[in-house]
């Protein structure tokens, strides 16, 4: 038991660490030898400011901001959407990573936020890539799939923010995304709550939110539309590959 204490005592707390890692020593190695060194310079500085912010567990970690910056280099994405903003750590990833005629349609419900993070976005020369709407996305998308023309014309789609609506996402955004281009699902390990068992003491919202990201997780499963990858980066991404 008093293993057990020391070790929760000991937990990470890099902002936003959601690290599936058993070892917090494993992540602070991977952090120290492979992300911060590489970390651009804007980008360490909105992850310094969001640490500051009451709410900075809803950031994207340091090294799946380095993930997504390098998968996007490597599919050669120029057009892109993100869905959840919050101060733009993982939008900022994207914005450095596309070429300079490279789009991103960023959707949150809390232009405040994104302000936030606003200011160091400008000053890295990527905000002319950036079209914000602040509300609902689900709205947006119904208006985007609506016109043909926007039928597998993104080459990337990055959701981030309320599980209870990803399924629903999931419906619009698979017309949207092209042939071989790529959704990632974040948070579908959920705090590792999707092998909890039912009796397990879990916070309010992880427990909430915890039977939608196992639906989620059911239906990509056995989706014949695409190809999956779930990857025990962060809080867990999962990577959709559209096929057909």
């Amino acid at each position: 038991m008093a293993d057990q204490n020391q070790s929760e005592a000991g937990r990470h707390q890099e902002v936003g660490h959601k690290s599936l890692l058993q070892s917090d020593a494993l992540y602070q190695y991977i952090l120290e030898t492979s992300v911060y060194p590489r970390e651009p310079e804007p980008m360490k500085e909105l992850r310094e400011i969001t640490a500051k912010h009451p709410w900075n567990i809803m950031t994207t970690s340091a090294d799946e901001g380095q993930f997504l910056n390098m998968l996007l280099k490597l599919i050669n994405a120029k057009n892109t959407m993100e869905i959840g903003v919050y101060t733009g750590y993982s939008l900022l990833a994207t914005a450095l990573a596309l070429p300079e005629d490279g789009k991103i349609l960023a959707m949150d419900i809390n232009r405040e936020n994104y302000e936030l993070g606003l200011p160091v976005i400008q000053k890295a020369g990527v905000a002319h890539k950036i079209e914000f709407r602040e509300g609902p996305a689900l709205p947006v998308l119904d208006e985007l799939v609506k016109d043909e023309k926007n039928h597998g014309s993104y080459d990337f789609i990055f959701v981030d923010a309320d599980k209870d609506n990803y399924l629903n996402y999931h419906k619009r955004l698979i017309d949207l995304v092209k042939v071989g281009g790529v959704i990632g699902y974040d948070n579908t390990l959920w705090n590792g709550s999707v092998v909890a068992p039912p009796d397990a003491p879990l916070r309010k919202y992880v427990r909430y939110y915890r039977d939608f990201v196992l639906e989620l997780n059911k239906a990509l499963a056995v989706d014949p539309r695409i190809e999956i990858c779930m990857l025990p980066v962060g809080d867990g991404i999962t990577l959709c590959r559209r096929i057909s």
